[in-house]
């Protein structure tokens, strides 16, 4: 369930689809969204939307602002979607783990013997 908030502004039913079509996007990572909550507020010069979503051992915290909402709301997702992607393939960009899958690998097979022999 996704909490809307909003400031000197109505939130529509195509708003609340927007979003929940947005946050849904960051289910393909396969992690569960905790807590999820979205808050709109109308300026002088446009929209400004901040999100807060909880994840397992993590928090996630994006704001846009823009002169259009749906534009705005569309940068809030790629931030949100950008700071998963960076928590979800973390482990596999650290170098000890990279290191570690190298030790691991499969012999080839290659007999360096023939060095000992024309050593002097």
């Amino acid at each position: 369930m996704i909490k809307i908030t909003s400031k000197h502004f109505e939130v529509t039913e195509s708003i609340r689809e927007r979003i929940e079509a947005r946050l849904e996007k960051l289910a393909r990572h396969d992690v569960q969204l905790i807590n999820p909550h979205v808050i709109i507020l109308q300026e002088k010069q446009g929209f400004k939307i901040e999100a807060s979503v909880g994840i397992p051992n993590a928090k996630l915290f994006a704001q846009a602002k823009h002169d259009d909402l749906y534009a705005a709301i569309n940068a809030m997702g790629q931030k949100l979607e950008k700071q998963l992607n960076r928590l979800v393939h973390k482990p596999e960009s650290q170098r000890h783990a990279t290191l570690k899958r190298e030790d691991d690998a499969i012999d080839d097979g290659f007999n360096d013997d023939k060095e000992e022999e024309f050593a002097a």
